[in-house]
């Protein structure tokens, strides 16, 4: 049954894969330590339709907070250092996870300090068609160039470009912070795992991650 970007999120722990028999390990079992503030990438922009803005990265405290800490390290693309914890008690996050990207999106353009400085969009179907991969382009180079990091709700397994697998079954957010190729391959910060902090995407892969739920962008 085709869900809208309303479903509820059930977040998994850390570091957990699909496996054909469900999730491999149970989900109370890797709450990531939060990792040092530090600078991944640096903001650069260049004549090949790139551009990485320098996000503080911060992995999340508990297997539940992936909607808080990704707009925490959206954000800290602005210069901005909110605490995870306040922006959980905005979202209404619980144990169960942050309902939707209708929840993230009235608190970005609050802490961005413009009213319409943030929006949300809907890949309702269950895999992305060409327009809406088109619209999610444009959406992250649109953003990104303004200065700002698109939050993304995923759910399911996606291949990153250097042949890795990244798997929530349950849901996640991740930031979306950089982009090359004139948007084809996009720089996601994902707070799940510090060892895994930042990891490159094909804007394909990453549309078909958000289907059946959405993503916050400028």
């Amino acid at each position: 049954m085709a869900t809208t970007l309303l479903r509820k999120t059930v977040l998994t722990a850390a570091g957990v894969v699909a496996t054909a028999g469900g999730i491999a390990g149970p989900a109370v079992a890797a709450h990531a330590a939060p990792a040092e503030k530090a600078a991944i990438v640096a903001d650069r922009k260049s004549g090949h339709g790139e551009r990485e803005l320098d996000v503080r990265y911060e992995a999340q405290p508990n297997f539940y907070f992936c909607g808080p800490a990704a707009a925490r390290n959206a954000l800290s693309v602005q210069g901005k250092n909110i605490d995870v914890h306040a922006m959980a008690r905005e979202m209404g996050t619980t144990e169960a996870g942050t309902n939707s990207i209708n929840d993230i999106t009235p608190v970005l353009n609050k802490e961005t300090g413009a009213k319409d400085a943030y929006k949300s969009v809907e890949i309702s179907t269950p895999k992305a068609d060409d327009k809406q991969t088109d619209k999610l382009r444009a959406d992250v180079v649109k953003t990104v160039d303004a200065g700002r990091a698109v939050v993304a709700n995923i759910a399911g397994t996606a291949t990153d470009t250097d042949g890795n697998t990244h798997s929530f079954e349950g849901g996640h957010y991740i930031s979306v912070i950089g982009y090359r190729d004139d948007g084809k391959t996009v720089t996601i910060a994902d707070s799940a795992d510090p060892n895994t902090a930042t990891y490159r995407m094909s804007i394909d892969n990453l549309a078909d991650w958000i289907a059946t739920r959405g993503y916050s962008t400028s």
